[in-house]
């Protein structure tokens, strides 16, 4: 594969911004995009199915869009059992970390003057998007069905283009049936994610998408956001690997060359102070598949310019291998999942370690976070005001600032109805 070498400057932010150079940036879909949603939008059932023989079918004729319970339950019969307890084991784990991210349902907060109490309630119907393509990715229907009913969400969809025999693969509506999906859909691209934010004669509309998916998919969830809310742009993939004197070069070239089967786009880094382990990750990584992902060995002076780096760079994922490494975990703060010690491969975190595989991509866990039953729960405040006269008393000379008499005038109207100062 291609593996390019660079040393790391002394501003962390323009080596990041050199890393994600590699990659080209995509072209833009975005009109495309806009008119497969416009004619779904008016056109509904019988646009997906011209969309899907067009996108997924090879121009046959699609299977209905809506997988049947019978079809889900035969598909879970006929299911590899070693497949099968890999999935209850990624369920199970996956579960217990959602738990985890819980937070209490309500919380009430004192004021002089009253009490606001602070509420979660889950939204009422959701969907996952699961991508098609190279594989098919039941991993990724775990990863998202399962935190969505941790949260509560009563109405949990998933789709998944079909093949060209117009069925979508086995495992994941086997996969759909363990994780209890509600409805699982044969449609894929940007038509599934306006069918599913807008609603056909067989889609429910749905409150919330989630998932990762190709430029199309990631554009559509982006135009359709404001109708839907969306988990944010997923894809492509990265990695970021902090190395020291210590690591095991041959492990750790695994973990790259397993992240950059996610193919095209892909960019899988080792950043480190130790030249003799770079350079064994060279030569792995070199002979490593053609897959179309970028390799990066970022040379540093020190582990703090190590740690710059790879703050600046905010990778999806970040591992820490060597005794020096894993000692900076907990400065750690910008990195969608992060894996610490030789043990913490990526890949256990892409299907059974309990962590989420759907993470913020291209820099945005500066800011966004992985998936988990926060992205369905809605979050508001319920007031409750005892002395209206004394909150009054202190707002009314904004709202008048402001020219919004009537504002005023509605507190205004408290303290005369309470007979008070």
């Amino acid at each position: 594969m291609q593996c390019e070498r660079l040393t790391a400057g002394e501003d962390p932010a323009q080596t990041a911004a050199a890393l994600r150079a590699l990659i080209p940036a995509p072209e833009s879909v975005r009109d495309g995009v806009t008119g497969i949603i416009a004619s779904v939008r008016s056109g509904g059932d019988d646009s997906l199915r011209h969309y899907t023989r067009r996108f997924d079918t090879a121009g046959s004729e699609p299977l209905p869009l809506v997988v049947s319970e019978e079809e889900l339950d035969a598909a879970a019969a006929a299911l590899d059992r070693d497949v099968e307890h890999g999935l209850l084991r990624a369920i199970e784990n996956v579960e217990a970390v959602s738990s985890g991210w819980r937070s209490r349902l309500t919380e009430s907060v004192e004021l002089g003057s009253g009490r606001v109490v602070l509420r979660h309630a889950p939204v009422a119907r959701a969907a996952v998007y699961v991508p098609g393509g190279r594989a098919p990715y039941p991993s990724t229907v775990v990863m998202g069905v399962v935190p969505a009913r941790s949260a509560g969400v009563e109405h949990i969809a998933v789709c998944a283009p079909p093949r060209q025999d117009g069925d979508v693969d086995p495992v994941i509506l086997a996969a759909c049936r363990l994780t209890g999906a509600s409805a699982v859909y044969r449609m894929g691209g940007a038509h599934a994610i306006a069918a599913l934010a807008y609603g056909t004669d067989s889609v429910i509309p749905v409150d919330v998408i989630v998932g990762p998916g190709n430029l199309y998919v990631q554009e559509a969830k982006r135009q359709v956001f404001g109708q839907v809310g969306i988990d944010g742009f997923a894809g492509p993939s990265d990695l970021l690997a902090l190395a020291t004197d210590g690591a095991d070069a041959g492990t750790l070239a695994l973990d790259l060359l397993a992240q950059a089967e996610h193919g095209p786009g892909t960019l899988v880094i080792a950043v480190s102070d130790a030249p003799d382990l770079l350079s064994a990750l060279e030569v792995s990584l070199s002979e490593g598949e053609a897959t179309g992902a970028v390799a990066c060995l970022v040379a540093t002076s020190d582990l703090e310019q190590a740690l710059a780096v790879a703050q600046a760079f905010a990778p999806e994922h970040l591992q820490l291998i060597g005794a020096r490494a894993e000692a900076l975990a907990d400065r750690v703060t910008t990195a969608g999942c992060l894996f610490v010690g030789a043990n913490a491969g990526t890949a256990f975190g892409d299907y059974i370690a309990g962590s989420n595989h759907i993470l913020p991509t291209n820099g945005a866990a500066r800011f966004a976070s992985a998936l988990s039953p926060n992205h369905f729960v809605r979050r508001f405040s319920e007031v409750h005001i005892d002395d209206a006269a004394e909150l009054a008393n202190s707002a009314a000379p904004l709202a008048h600032a402001e020219g919004f008499e009537l504002h005023a005038r509605s507190m205004e109207a408290r303290i005369r109805e309470n007979g008070s100062r």
